[in-house]
C-alpha cells in the first residue's frame, strides 16, 4: 500500500494552482501560432532524414504574449514555493521523492475518493 501523507493546505493549494496554470498554458500554446515572432514558411530539403515543414507564422498577438508571460511567471513562483516549502524538511532525503510524487497526484486521489 502506498504511503499516506498529511500535506498542509497551502502546499496542496499551490500544487492545484500549478496544475491549473500548466493546463492554461497548454491551452494557450495550442492556440497561438508556432512562432513568437513573424516568420516565413519553411520546409526541409527533399533528402532530409526527417522531413518537416511549418506554415508562415504571423507571430503571437501582444495580448497572448503577455498572458503567456504572466502564466509562466506564476508557474515559476508556484514551483519555487512548492519545492522550497518547509514541509519537505520533515522527510529524509531518500523519502522526499515519494512524498513529492504523492503531492503531484493528490488531486487524482481526491477526485477518486469524492466519486466513491
Amino acid at each position: 500500500m502506498a504511503a499516506s501523507y498529511d500535506f498542509p493546505k497551502d502546499l496542496t493549494d499551490a500544487q492545484d494552482e500549478l496544475r491549473q496554470v500548466r493546463a492554461d498554458l497548454q491551452t494557450l500554446y495550442r492556440r497561438v501560432p508556432w512562432s513568437v515572432e513573424p516568420l516565413d514558411a519553411w520546409e526541409t530539403h527533399e533528402n532530409a532524414w526527417r522531413p518537416a515543414s511549418r506554415p508562415a507564422s504571423p507571430g503571437w498577438d501582444p495580448q497572448d504574449a503577455a498572458e503567456i508571460a504572466r502564466l509562466r511567471a506564476r508557474e515559476r513562483e508556484l514551483a519555487t514555493a512548492i519545492v522550497t516549502h518547509p514541509y519537505w524538511s520533515n522527510f529524509a532525503a531518500a523519502d522526499v521523492l515519494a512524498a513529492r510524487t504523492a503531492l503531484k497526484h493528490h488531486h487524482e486521489q481526491q477526485t477518486a475518493s469524492a466519486s466513491s
